[in-house]
């Protein structure tokens, strides 16, 4: 499993934990769904600013999702 691989399965997993479906966070972060959902396959590389909107929505730390 590559980096980004390991990253989406932790934002996955952390989605999952709170409850929350790829469209619930997606609306709280303000991003994509469809860009979300390749961001959790592993499929797309993204931003700081990304990974901000989507830890803040998560309510955990940025570290928390860079996790391998």
């Amino acid at each position: 499993m590559d980096d980004l691989e390991a990253i989406g399965r932790n934002i996955a997993r952390l989605r999952t934990k709170k409850k929350l479906s790829q469209e619930d966070l997606c609306g709280t972060a303000d991003i994509d769904r469809s860009y979300l959902s390749e961001i959790e396959n592993g499929h797309k590389n993204f931003s700081i600013t990304v990974l901000l909107k989507i830890a803040r929505a998560l309510e955990v730390a940025p570290e928390d999702i860079l996790k391998i």
